[in-house]
């Protein structure tokens, strides 16, 4: 490869073909496939709505520049469309050709508006009639202004024409001519996308989908036109805005604004089941698309996520993985607070191998505890019905000072985040807006109690958010300690980001964007000079991206040093890993399975006295240059041991793995040195159940009845 980096949208895109991997194999639960098909489309939503969004605007901006890999907007273009076509095309034909036909083998039969019997025709007629058609509205695209089409919302088109001889509305409105229009009908949200039909076959069970059964039954929207041709559709928009920094007390309004924007914003992507091409030929005029935006598919399961409604179904969980627990960490205490045993030893808490039950106890005991004068935490992404914002609102009820800077710009949770500080400061909680230009992304929350005749801080760093839901479905890791100098250091950091403060000095604590990339480039440095043919350097990672330039340009000259470098990146590597002379000493893998590895580590060997660390940032240039983002070392033994376990684990996978090579693209990993198979998170399941069953059987010790 000619370029020293990879194209950050092109890898982002392979990081995509890797979900789409685990839903093209066959050894996957059918209902697990389909969720890995369904995250596809999502990821695709987001991609377009902000990354070629992007794109697109610099192509009108400045056409002839290139990026860091050597590509003009258009030739990017020309790539992410060729490539994501490509992804969908191989997804929609597992879709239609493998996973609903493995459905309906295991009972669950999808039938299209064509294949219905007719009992079932009747059937969804009715149902149209009293479920679905008092909730449409029709559009007419004949108007001087063409009818907003919302942000991935599914609409059905229709070619109308009128039948001769029947005058049912105005020539006013219709015109007394004969030629074809087009009209617009939304898909409703809030009711079930699947429609369960009357079937014969005892053991199976048959549905339509709510988009089939309007594009099939629209007819009726229409009294006096014949429908010629349909269409279903939809349309993913910009959402890249930012919001104005120097709005001042109006920032919420002025994040409100963005929120609107976003739903009136330019089309950039239009995905369609293909069925007229007349239909498709004026979306594409009106919207101001080209042929390499438009999607076709096979069908019109424009959403494939529409399908998760089957997971609802009893007996569902046969077609999905087997149930993994989510354990109480066998350290922690359930029935009394945390103070007395973080005074002795550190806590590492890994989700959701592990339960977050602590996180939300530490919180909630704290929130009671009348010796806990002061809460101060950071809020980026929280979930619906959060018991995080309960124990805080009951804490500030409590009379306890509560401080909760809450992150508005995180994107996509905006307007949640703007009803969690409304909700937040009426119950008493003083809240932070965030800070001018730098988006709050640490993950930090600190509980300061008063003991004896002193004050005693306690401190919650993570490398993932404060958000119960994804808790369960995400892997991150996270720390208690009541360390004195990571308190002092907990302090500073709250004392800047919710006041008047210059930066002062931390012994633990890196913050981007002041110290955390300095430090991170001292330590490659460090590790560089430490180096020796006879003892190589060594620095493992895992993140999530790897984009930052300036690191991966570090990571080279460590790779010519001898130093070895072994990455495991979720998503984005822009790094062109093995090639002689530049990166040759460098390893990249990726692992997707059935959670979300959102974890970052970062263990550097440091000639013998090795330094392990974890931290809410990527190594991206959005997290340590324009970010508010925490690094926090492992000090205690005990917990130093527990993670770098975990972090030599994902490097033995062999299952769920792949590799980067050097052209960009992602083989699976063939490990011939160790026979068997390994799967890191399969294994480290299993070291958390086996942990869980010894506890049990100690605490069963401790009744033990002496019989006769």
């Amino acid at each position: 490869m000619e370029s020293r980096f990879i194209n950050r949208e092109l890898s982002w895109i392979e990081f995509n073909a890797r979900v789409l991997h685990q839903g093209l194999r066959k050894d996957i639960p059918i209902l697990e496939r389909l969720q890995f098909l369904s995250i596809v489309t999502s990821n695709f939503d987001e991609f377009f709505q902000v990354r070629v969004a992007a794109v697109k605007r610099m192509l009108d901006s400045a056409p002839e520049s290139t990026d860091v890999s050597g590509l003009t907007p258009s030739v990017l273009l020309k790539s992410i469309s060729a490539r994501a076509h490509q992804i969908i095309y191989e997804q929609q034909n597992c879709l239609m050709t493998d996973v609903l036909p493995a459905l309906a083998e295991k009972g669950l039969e999808y039938i299209s508006p064509i294949c219905y019997t007719e009992i079932q025709s009747e059937y969804v007629q009715n149902y149209f009639k009293t479920a679905i058609y008092p909730l449409l509205t029709p559009l007419r695209t004949d108007t001087e202004t063409f009818p907003h089409i919302k942000n991935l919302s599914v609409y059905a088109a229709f070619l109308l024409r009128p039948i001769a001889g029947i005058q049912s509305v105005s020539s006013e409105l219709t015109g007394s001519d004969n030629q074809p229009r087009i009209a617009l009908v939304e898909i409703p949200e809030g009711i079930p996308n699947l429609i369960w039909l009357p079937t014969n076959q005892r053991k199976t069970k048959t549905f339509a989908l709510l988009s089939d059964v309007i594009s099939a039954y629209g007819t009726s929207l229409f009294p006096g036109f014949a429908v010629e041709e349909s269409l279903l559709f939809k349309v993913v928009r910009d959402a890249d805005f930012a919001v104005d920094e120097d709005s001042g007390n109006n920032f919420i309004h002025a994040m409100e604004d963005v929120l609107i924007q976003r739903k009136t914003s330019f089309p950039v992507q239009i995905t369609c089941n293909g069925t007229s091409e007349k239909i498709l030929k004026m979306l594409k005029e009106k919207l101001e698309l080209f042929d390499d935006d438009v999607y076709k598919i096979r069908s019109g399961i424009i959403n494939p996520g529409v399908l998760m409604e089957l997971r609802e179904l009893d007996g569902s969980e046969k077609l999905s993985f087997d149930k993994w627990d989510h354990f109480y960490p066998a350290d922690l205490p359930e029935d009394e607070p945390y103070w007395d045993t973080l005074k002795v030893r550190d806590k590492i808490l890994h989700v959701p191998y592990e339960s977050y039950d602590p996180v939300v106890k530490f919180l909630s005991d704290a929130a009671k505890d009348p010796d806990v004068l002061t809460i101060k935490m950071t809020l980026y992404r929280t979930g619906r019905d959060s018991p995080i914002i309960s124990a805080l609102e009951e804490a500030a009820q409590n009379g306890k000072q509560v401080i909760v800077l809450v992150e508005l710009k995180a994107r996509f949770d905006e307007e949640r985040n703007i009803a969690r500080a409304y909700e937040l400061e009426q119950a008493g909680v003083t809240v932070i807006y965030g800070l001018v230009n730098l988006k709050v992304h640490a993950k930090i929350l600190m509980v300061i109690r008063r003991e004896s005749d002193t004050i005693r801080r306690y401190v919650h760093l993570s490398t993932g958010n404060y958000n119960t839901k994804t808790a369960r479905l995400y892997s991150d890791l996270s720390l208690f300690t009541a360390n004195p100098e990571i308190a002092n250091d907990a302090t500073e950091f709250f004392n800047l980001v919710t006041g008047y403060s210059t930066l002062q000095p931390m012994k633990y604590l890196r913050m981007a964007p002041v110290t955390l990339k300095n430090q991170l480039l001292s330590m490659i440095n460090r590790e560089i000079e430490r180096s020796t043919p006879e003892q190589p350097g060594l620095i493992i990672a895992k993140m999530n991206s790897l984009t930052h330039e300036e690191v991966i340009e570090a990571l080279y000259k460590a790779s010519q040093s001898g130093v070895k470098v072994m990455l495991n990146i979720r998503g984005i590597c822009m790094l062109v890993p093995g090639v002689k002379g530049l990166s040759e000493n460098i390893e990249v893998v990726s692992i997707v399975d059935r959670y979300l590895e959102h974890s970052r580590i970062f263990y550097f060997q440091n000639a013998g006295a090795p330094e392990l660390y974890c931290s809410s940032a990527d190594w991206m240039s959005r997290n340590l240059d324009r970010r508010i983002e925490l690094m926090f070392p492992i000090l205690d033994k005990a917990a130093f041991k527990e993670i770098k376990t975990i972090l030599d684990t994902y490097f033995e996978d062999n299952t769920n793995s792949m590799k980067l090579l050097p052209n960009g693209s992602w083989a699976e990993i063939e490990n011939e040195e160790k026979p068997g198979r390994v799967q890191a998170q399969s294994k480290l399941y299993k070291k958390y159940k086996d942990r869980n069953s010894k506890k049990a059987k100690s605490v069963e010790s401790q009744f033990e009845v002496r019989r006769k």
